[in-house]
């Protein structure tokens, strides 16, 4: 494990140096950055026509390319956005009498289920639909996804910038919705038409490749609606508008230059959240990154384990009941053992640090906290109340 010094600089010396490609990780040096995830960070930085790579303190290893990074390139590298373009974080403002996390956690919808234009036309929510579906990709429509994707009922906590929070019409106690999701299969279905002519190449033709990246781009908002709209109806509450959605798995065009984003949001003057883990609260913060961090911030606390370590210690430390409650009093609603003990708080980055780097090297100014009260992964099927529902569901002849 190495630790970088903030702000360091890493030339690449097989460059020329006129055109060299320089690596900044924006952490201190008691921050947890993985030497293979800088390693990456370099990797990309040598390939042709590379300018920057700036690594943000949730920094880790990605599959070909690191994950918590903004990389601008005159060249488009659609691996560099990786398949699930237009992943990103939503939040929607929440008006419930009373949230008790037990009765609520029982009352969520099964979001593994996709939602069908003909086999569910009379579902409520889709009312958030306005227009065509995005690329008329109708699969996987209102599902959340696996991975590190969540629904999540919050409160807000400690408000550190009532001015602001004030102007998102938010205060300390309120409740806010927090969906991540991406574009599920549509994403997945763009690179691979890339990849299996030109492997980690570069577009052979930027403008095809932008449409349909940003068809993507809008399928996982639209999709972000969605999910926030079928809690909505089943807990009880009106559907809102999100007070921020913001994408953190895509390609931008600024002054000629793309951008590439993979784990890393928009960081230029807009309000970002930036999840923590299950068992801590997450931050939203105003963003105000310059290009030297490529205008972008931290998406979330970002792993410190990978996904076998974290099954393999997991499973040594801790029961399954104690990691579907949380040490905050929060309920965890997800059947998928083997995800429970992937996605715990100890597999993650202390979101405190994250948020301290980003604050130390003027990035972003926190704004809130949110505290977890429900997060949904997968469906608990083992429930009474899940039980039901496949049974009701069955009676209608549904799958």
């Amino acid at each position: 494990m190495s630790q970088q010094h903030s702000r360091q600089e890493f030339p690449l010396p097989s460059t020329p140096a006129e055109e060299s490609a320089t690596v900044t990780v924006f952490a201190s040096p008691t921050s947890w950055i993985e030497s293979d995830a800088v390693a990456q960070c370099h990797q990309v930085a040598a390939l042709d026509g590379m300018m920057h790579v700036a690594a943000m303190p949730d920094l880790h290893p990605g599959k070909g390319a690191p994950i918590g990074a903004a990389m601008s390139s005159a060249i488009l590298y659609p691996f560099l956005v990786g398949s699930d373009i237009g992943c990103g974080i939503a939040v929607f403002p929440v008006k419930l009498k009373r949230a008790v996390p037990e009765k609520l956690a029982a009352r969520f919808p099964d979001l593994d289920r996709a939602l069908h234009p003909e086999r569910d036309a009379d579902d409520p929510a889709w009312a958030v639909v306005k227009g065509d579906i995005p690329a008329g990709h109708v699969e996987g429509l209102g599902t959340v996804g696996r991975g590190n994707h969540f629904v999540e009922l919050a409160r807000i906590g400690t408000v550190f910038e009532p001015d602001h929070a004030g102007r998102l019409d938010l205060a300390a106690g309120d409740l806010v919705l927090i969906v991540h999701s991406g574009s599920r299969g549509l994403g997945e279905r763009i690179l691979r038409e890339h990849t299996e002519v030109h492997g980690a190449g570069p577009a052979p033709d930027p403008g095809a490749y932008l449409a349909m990246h940003d068809e993507a781009v809008r399928w996982g908002s639209l999709n972000r609606r969605l999910l926030a709209a079928r809690v909505a109806y089943a807990l009880g509450f009106e559907p809102t508008e999100p007070i921020l959605d913001q994408c953190h798995n895509l390609v931008e065009l600024r002054d000629g230059i793309y951008l590439h984003r993979k784990g890393a949001a928009p960081g230029d003057g807009r309000d970002v959240l930036i999840a923590g883990t299950r068992g801590t609260p997450s931050y939203l913060v105003a963003a105000h990154a310059g290009p030297d961090a490529g205008h972008s911030v931290a998406h979330g606390a970002g792993r410190k384990m990978s996904r076998a370590d974290a099954l393999r210690r997991g499973r040594a430390k801790h029961t399954v009941e104690e990691l579907r409650r949380t040490p905050m009093g929060s309920l965890v609603v997800c059947g998928d053992r083997q995800l429970l003990f992937e996605e715990a708080p100890a597999a993650y980055k202390r979101i405190e640090q994250v948020i301290a780097d980003l604050v130390d090297h003027d990035l972003a100014t926190p704004v809130a906290t949110t505290i977890p009260l429900v997060t949904y992964k997968t469906p608990d099927l083992g429930s009474a109340s899940q039980r039901d529902h496949r049974d009701q569901r069955r009676k209608r002849g549904r799958p």
